[in-house]
C-alpha cells in the first residue's frame, strides 16, 4: 500500500526529455494515459490540451493522435479503466462464501487500498467534475460505476435482511459507508503533507469503527 506521505511524489510530473523515438504501441499508449492523468489533475479538463499531453510524453501531437482521437477519449479511458479495476475487486469479494459483514469489511478496505494505489485516477473519477465537460456522455464509465455501487449495496441489503443494521435503511447505510471511506482517502491524497498515521492503521480504525457503529453482532 502506498504511504500517504509519499503521495506528493506520486503526483509530481517527471522531467521532460525531448522527443522520444517510436516504441511499442501498447507501452506508448500506457505512457500517454499516465501523463494525461497528471495533467488533467493539475490543469483541469479545459487546461489539458493534446499538445501539453504530447509534450509531457515527449512525442509529437501527430503521434499522440495515432493512439487517441482526442482528449475526451483519453479521459474516458482513464476513468473506465479505474472503474473496471474497482468493479473486479468488488465482484470478487461479493462472490466469497463468507459472512456478509466480512464481505462488507473487505469491500471497504479494498476501496481504500485501491484509491491510495491509484491516486491520480481516483481524483479524476471521484473528486473532479472534468468528465462533465467532455463532448460525449461517458455512459460506459457511469454504468461500471453503478455496478460497483450495486455490488456493495447488495451486501448491505444482506446484512439488513439478517436484522443486523442498528440504524438506517440499506441505501442510506451504503451511501454513508462509501462517503466515509471517500472522505478519508480524498484527504490523504490531497493533503499528503499532514502527519497522517499509517494507511493501514487509519483504514482499520475507520472500517472497524463504522461497522461497530452500524452493525449488530
Amino acid at each position: 500500500m502506498i504511504d500517504p506521505l509519499n503521495l506528493a511524489t506520486e503526483l509530481k510530473r517527471p522531467s521532460r526529455s525531448g522527443r522520444k523515438a517510436k516504441g511499442d504501441g501498447h507501452l506508448r499508449r500506457a505512457e500517454i494515459l499516465r501523463a494525461a492523468e497528471r495533467i488533467f489533475i493539475d490543469e483541469g479538463y479545459e487546461g489539458a490540451t493534446i499538445r501539453k499531453i504530447a509534450d509531457e510524453v515527449g512525442v509529437s501531437s501527430t503521434c499522440l493522435y495515432m493512439h487517441f482521437r482526442d482528449k475526451d477519449e483519453i479521459l474516458l479511458e482513464i476513468c473506465t479503466a479505474a472503474l473496471e479495476e474497482l468493479l473486479a475487486l468488488n465482484s470478487e469479494i461479493a462472490a466469497l462464501p463468507v459472512d456478509a459483514v466480512e464481505r462488507a469489511r473487505l469491500m471497504l478496505r479494498a476501496y481504500i487500498e485501491f484509491a491510495l494505489r491509484n491516486p491520480n485516477a481516483y481524483l479524476l473519477v471521484f473528486c473532479s467534475p472534468v468528465v462533465a465537460g467532455t463532448r460525449e456522455r461517458p455512459t460506459t464509465a457511469k454504468q461500471i460505476g453503478d455496478k460497483c455501487g450495486e455490488r456493495f449495496l447488495t451486501v448491505v441489503r444482506e446484512i439488513a435482511a439478517e436484522g443486523r443494521l442498528k440504524t438506517g435503511d440499506p441505501h442510506a447505510v451504503h451511501q454513508a459507508l462509501w462517503a466515509a471511506c471517500h472522505g478519508l482517502v480524498a484527504l490523504m491524497i490531497t493533503k499528503p503533507e499532514r502527519d497522517w498515521a499509517s494507511a493501514e492503521d487509519l483504514t482499520a480504525v475507520l472500517v472497524e469503527g463504522l461497522l461497530f457503529g452500524l452493525i449488530a453482532d
